[in-house]
């Protein structure tokens, strides 16, 4: 199975390139989901970020506050390490399961971590979604209403945008309309079929 590892910063347009590949026809298995699965309500992995945190991480439906967890662990990084520590290899796991039951002539996995997580080693080509650092701020500000620092501080947790680059196979620049992102995509994916 060829699987194509699609990765970019906060606010690069993951997303809109990843729902592209789907609407191709393409298999995306998506970090993001497994991540949220893993924490689901009921499950071990939020009973044990409870304990850690304590229980003002949790709305009152018992599920996760995802914007509590996030403040607490950007103002204090070893707090995120201890978190990492735990569902990282949850993560890998459930990622790992999604890929297996992948039907479409290739499959991508989409995770914004795809190279902080070591996630780069399940695929055979890294695709990155990149835009400028401005561009990024202004897009997630706008799209999440969040506070620029704490939109900064997220960029500055993540992996640099020329380590990223350095680990890409191929590069989509995403600063420009929706359109030219799908033709870039589209040439991509006739490129991807072809190394099956």
């Amino acid at each position: 199975m060829l699987i194509i590892g699609v990765t970019g910063g906060i606010g690069s347009g993951k997303s809109a390139a990843t729902n592209e590949f789907a609407r191709l026809g393409i298999k995306v298995v998506d970090a993001d989901i497994a991540a949220r699965t893993i924490v689901g309500k009921d499950q071990p992995a939020l009973h044990q970020i409870a304990q850690q945190f304590g229980d003002d991480i949790l709305l009152p439906s018992g599920e996760l506050d995802r914007a509590a967890l996030r403040k607490v662990i950007f103002e204090f990084p070893e707090q995120r390490k201890w978190l990492e520590s735990l569902t990282h290899p949850l993560i890998r796991n459930e990622i790992i399961n999604d890929l297996q039951r992948a039907k479409s002539p290739y499959v991508i996995l989409a995770s914004p971590l795809l190279i902080e997580s070591g996630q780069y080693h399940l695929v055979k080509r890294t695709l990155v979604i990149d835009v400028p650092v401005e561009v990024q701020i202004e897009r997630t500000c706008h799209r999440d209403n969040n506070d620029p620092k704490q939109v900064q501080a997220i960029i500055e947790a993540q992996i640099s945008r020329d380590e990223r680059l350095k680990k890409a196979d191929d590069v989509i620049e995403n600063q420009y309309d929706l359109s030219h992102l799908h033709e870039e995509i589209l040439k991509l994916h006739q490129a991807y079929l072809k190394m099956i």
